[in-house]
């Protein structure tokens, strides 16, 4: 910026020779302004700008606004304000510098100038218009809601614009620009029912890819089940898991020793104690061993000395009930003998007899003459007759005058793993049938995964098992507990590990050979058994123990053929049933020759 004094300084004399000018200006301009009926300042005075004592304060406040202004608009247009100042505009000795400092912070504040206006179309024909190729669907739509049905992607150009300041940052501006930016974010709203239909659809296209035998799409679809499972929750998520694990365990075939779905000795303690955790979560084992004791305690009506053959002893949880239905019978207890038979430990203990010395105080503290015997057998079908009837190993034979014993057998989820062996079932029931019991009880889940192509007995499992997850999710929510609890946990494991079984497994090692009670009924009646009706008296007293049962009103008992079952909601899920040595068909020969 120019003043015109500085012209005074342009001669030979240099600033000595002006000196002497200055000072009697100096003089010139205070008697002036002393005139006007004003002070002047001094100093600004001598400068060449005219401005009183009493408006100081008046252009500081001015010059504060003016910074102020200069500081803004530097703020959102730098180049402008630059050049602005760039620019060779000369202010010749302002003397009122009040006003000059107004006019600067008018132009400064002037709105911008009107944009030019487009020139108008002549004709629709004046411009070669083409439509524009339809942009590609985006990888990931964004759906804001499971109900609305447009999808909202945001363009690159919204992208940039999204962040607009024009005035200084504070702490109370930063603070609304982040609550915008996260209102401004994109809410993902994923549909649980449509991933859990294509979940579903997924499940099945791996098992018939897998029974195809097309690894490579089996592949890539059991990965996709993994991401689509996350997005479900409760009882879903949980089976399809075990599901997509068993289905990856037959694609890639790791053979672990004593792993998942494996029928080795090392995994008996540990499917023991997931068995126990089956029998507090959930009323299937309860209301197997309270229906078939009430058709043993039935059938040992009216007989002084009885004797129970258990196909699977495992921690006896089933007796002790019986034991004190007996000791409660009119007349005083029977005689009651126990055999049990497990596989073998992994530690050469004798599990068994831990669980017979258990029983046996029970028994002396409740009065019941009780005798125990315990058989190791890695299969049933390595049992004969005569190591069920020796009566005399274990020193307890009667004399001769004494009533013979009445047996009966027991089997709660033990016949249907002798399907995994040709020949097994029926060597077992033929041993059954020379011990002449007078009852056999059988409790079996009520599903087919034995028959079929492998697609159709995956289909089953897995109409099977999801019903039976959310039988487990429901017992743990009438109980008011969020997770179920350790119980519910490892049950959850108990039952994963027979999906792998008939999932992963095939040959001798799929033991998991589930049949229906309609299959079973006709496996009994080849062997020579004959149905025996459970009273009615059973079916009442079931029902009113699911009642007490948390959870119970999901659970239903049904009666069919003489036969009881437990289901959730309308699906059985186990059945027990009652059979006996059916009678010899008479000879029509040897009928007519006794005539």
């Amino acid at each position: 910026m120019k003043r015109g004094h500085q012209d005074t300084l342009h001669g030979g004399g240099g600033w000595y020779a002006v000196a002497p000018e200055m000072e009697r200006g100096k003089r010139k301009t205070t008697m002036g302004a002393a005139e006007e009926g004003g002070e002047v300042d001094e100093l600004l005075a001598a400068l060449g700008y005219k401005v009183r004592s009493s408006d100081m304060a008046d252009v500081a406040h001015k010059l504060e606004q003016l910074e102020m202004a200069m500081v803004s608009s530097a703020a959102t247009n730098d180049d402008a304000l630059l050049s602005h100042l760039a620019s060779d505009t000369v202010h010749y000795n302002p003397s009122d510098l009040s006003t000059w400092v107004d006019n600067i912070l008018s132009e400064l504040n002037a709105p911008p100038p009107p944009l030019p206006t487009p020139p108008a179309l002549t004709s629709p024909d004046a411009y070669d218009l083409k439509p524009l190729p339809a942009l590609p669907a985006p990888a990931v739509p964004l759906v804001l809601g499971s109900d609305l049905q447009s999808e909202v992607t945001p363009s690159p150009r919204d992208r940039k614009r999204m962040k607009v300041c024009s005035s200084p940052p504070s702490s109370s501006t930063t603070t609304d620009a982040a609550t915008s930016a996260a209102a401004a974010l994109p809410v993902v709203v994923v549909d649980s029912q449509e991933a859990g239909i294509r979940l579903v659809h997924a499940l099945l296209a791996c098992a018939e890819a897998v029974q195809q035998d097309n690894l490579k799409a089996a592949d890539a679809l059991v990965k996709q089940i993994s991401m689509l499972a996350t997005s479900q929750g409760g009882a879903m998520r949980k089976v399809a898991g075990y599901f997509a694990e068993a289905l990856a365990r037959r694609i890639y075939r790791p053979q672990p020793r004593g792993g998942v779905g494996c029928c080795s000795f090392d995994s008996v303690a540990f499917d023991d104690m997931l068995h126990m955790h089956f029998y507090e979560s959930c009323p299937f084992l309860k209301f197997a061993h309270f229906t078939a004791n009430q058709a043993i305690l039935e059938a040992f009506a009216g007989c002084r000395r009885v004797h129970v053959v258990d196909f699977g002893m495992r921690q006896g949880m089933q007796w002790p009930a019986l034991l004190q239905a007996l000791a409660l019978r009119p007349g005083g207890p029977p005689s009651f003998r126990l055999t049990g038979i497990g596989p073998p430990q992994p530690d050469n203990s004798d599990a068994l007899q831990e669980v017979g010395w258990k029983l046996a105080q029970l028994a002396e503290s409740i009065r019941v003459d009780f005798r125990y015997r315990g058989f190791v057998a890695a299969s049933l079908a390595d049992l004969e007759p005569y190591m069920l009837l020796d009566q005399d190993a274990d020193g307890g034979g009667g004399g001769k005058d004494e009533e013979p014993e009445v047996v009966a057998v027991n089997s709660v989820f033990e016949l249907h793993r002798l399907l995994a062996r040709p020949g097994a079932l029926e060597k077992v029931l033929g041993t059954v049938r020379a011990v002449r019991p007078r009852i056999v009880t059988v409790v079996e889940q009520e599903a087919n995964h034995n028959g079929g192509t492998f697609q159709e007995r995956f289909t089953e499992a897995l109409h099977y098992y999801s019903t039976m997850f959310d039988s487990l999710e429901g017992g743990a929510a009438a109980a008011g507990a969020d997770d179920g609890g350790p119980d519910q946990a490892l049950s959850e494991v108990y039952l994963g590990r027979q999906i792998c079984n008939v999932v992963a497994c095939e040959g001798a090692e799929r033991t998991e050979r589930h049949e229906t009670l309609a299959q079973w009924r006709g496996r009994m009646d080849r062997a020579g058994f004959e149905p025996v009706p459970i009273g009615s008296n059973a079916f009442k007293q079931a029902s009113m123990l699911l009642a007490l049962f948390a959870g119970g009103d999901g659970y239903r008992v049904e009666e069919k053929d003489g036969c009881l079952t437990l289901g959730w909601h309308t699906r059985p899920l186990i059945a027990t049933s009652a059979w006996r040595v059916a009678a010899p068909a008479e000879d029509p020969l040897s009928a007519s020759a006794a005539r």
